[in-house]
């Protein structure tokens, strides 16, 4: 251990560790890593310290139209004509492959991003569900679709064919799962795709690659290129992309919206949410504490669908904020290494400034903040890191920026209600609609309330996403579903053939 390590321990940590990669010169064309065409570069920066440890390509032009080619090339060969249940074998493969790189997986993904690991640790697994899920589709497409006129006198086949490229564009907040939502369900339907990830994240997805390329998929089905933001807006607009799949913020996934408006282009676009979790006078506060921070603050707060306002009864208000703040408290801040951290830090510079200027405005009009409230000051290593601490705002009120606004970082608000009525009201107030979540102990009056909240996603007494089930936001939250057959349906065209019968 040298001299500079010795008192950082989350230095020495790092130093330790053996990643698949790290700098590295080429992008993922046609079946094979392929130097960029040009010599830009980005680098990858660790939040929890500071300090740049990889760099990638900043792609081209050039690198993007090769790409694209090679998925068009794919897409005319042989992959779109193979069945369903032959693709879904190679979705079977790739989830196999997947596992056995769990744990280069992780550490990637958490120097990338500042996930903890355990968060992170179970990417590679959540991952290989949801291309094993798809594979069960297979089924599905190869049922033959006879529909009858209802008048008679004939019949209709429809046939479900891939929608063709796919452009797939990835947030840095979970770069593996978030387009593997994409990528599993546009391979089953034959489709083929070119990746783009997340500028902070842009090395975690190469293992992913390495997966695709060991499960024997042919060349050029997947392809992977890197850049910043404007190489996306290239991809996007490109004439030989035939759909779009996006990720990531609301004010981004408008203008894609647009771009693809004008080009007629079909687009999946999940974007950003503020969700609230309405606690109902007969909520047992002790189970609600132990799953708060996976369904309130999961990620260090950097989820899209998480209920970052909890609406609590004004007959139980301060018990609930007795009960939020000391469970958040609790939670360890630390090393995204470290296996016991619950929080890490902000994803990226940027991102940590923008928290801490919410966290100011909280203060600035009235919240009280019970517990974090400011920057984290953190050693052994950790001094340059992006963290803010975990913050519980009490005393919020509907009109304050951070009740309305999407925060993406470790911070809470508690507003008080005085009837579910006002509730109800209060959960669907803002411009979004992708979360939310109900607490109580009457299970039909809690789907009754669940019912009435104007959102894509309810959980009762927890939240989860299951790979079987549509996900998808309402108003500024998105436009379409992913997961179950409803995700599968995003990467289809169909056809009708009438006959007579």
């Amino acid at each position: 251990m040298t001299a500079a390590t010795h008192d950082a321990p989350a230095l020495a940590a790092r130093a330790g560790l053996s990643l698949p990669y790290t700098h590295v010169d080429d992008i993922f064309i046609d079946g094979a890593w392929t130097p960029s065409s040009g010599t830009g570069r980005n680098p990858v920066t660790d939040p929890a310290t500071g300090q740049v440890w990889g760099s990638v390509p900043d792609g081209t032009p050039e690198d993007l139209d090769a790409a694209v080619a090679s998925a068009q090339r794919a897409f005319k060969g042989e992959w779109h004509r193979l069945t369903p249940s032959e693709r879904a074998e190679y979705l079977v493969r790739i989830a196999e492959e997947l596992e056995k790189r769990a744990n280069e997986l992780s550490l990637t993904n958490s120097l990338e991003n500042g996930s903890p690991v355990s968060e992170s640790a179970g990417a590679a697994a959540n991952a290989a569900g949801i291309f094993r899920y798809f594979a069960t589709l297979a089924a599905y497409l190869e049922h033959e679709d006879v529909r009858p006129f209802p008048n008679g006198g004939g019949e209709s086949v429809v046939r479900r064919d891939p929608v063709g490229v796919c452009a797939l564009i990835a947030p840095w907040n979970y770069p593996i799962n978030l387009v593997v939502i994409k990528l599993a369900p546009a391979l089953l339907a034959g489709c083929t795709v070119v990746i783009k990830p997340a500028s902070p994240t842009p090395l975690s997805f190469r293992v992913v690659i390495d997966a695709v390329a060991a499960a024997g998929v042919p060349a050029g089905v997947v392809n992977l290129v890197t850049g910043s933001g404007r190489l996306g807006d290239a991809l996007v607009r490109h004439p030989g992309v035939d759909k779009v799949a996006f990720t990531g913020s609301t004010p981004v996934g408008r203008k894609i919206a647009a771009a693809c408006g004008e080009l007629l282009r079909p687009v999946t676009l999940e974007l950003g949410g503020k969700s609230s979790a309405i606690v109902l006078p007969d909520a047992d506060l002790d189970a609600m504490s132990k799953v708060l921070i996976r369904s309130c603050m999961r990620n260090t707060g950097q989820t899209c669908y998480i209920s970052t306002r909890i609406l609590a009864p004004a007959s139980r208000y301060e018990e609930v904020v007795d009960m939020v703040t000391a469970t958040i408290a609790a939670g360890k801040q630390g090393d995204p290494l470290d296996p016991g951290t619950v929080f890490g830090p902000c994803a990226t510079e940027a991102q940590y400034r923008t928290v801490l200027e919410y966290v100011e405005s909280g203060l600035a009009e009235g919240a009280r903040a019970t517990t974090g409230g400011r920057a984290a000051s953190l050693g052994g290593g950790l001094e340059g890191g992006y963290f803010v601490e975990p913050t519980v705002f009490a005393d919020v009120t509907p009109a304050m920026r951070i009740s309305r606004e999407e925060i993406f970082g470790p911070v809470i608000c508690i507003l008080k209600y005085k009837d579910v009525d006002e509730a109800v009201a209060l959960a669907n107030n803002t411009e979004f609609g992708l979360g939310g979540l109900v607490f109580g102990q009457d299970p039909e009056a809690a789907l009754a309330v669940a019912d009435r909240m104007d959102t894509g996603s309810v959980g009762i007494n927890f939240f989860a996403s299951n790979h079987a089930a549509p996900f998808g936001g309402r108003h500024n939250s998105g436009l379409g579903t992913e997961y179950g057959k409803e995700g599968l349906s995003a990467y289809l065209s169909y056809k009708s053939i009438h006959r007579r019968a």
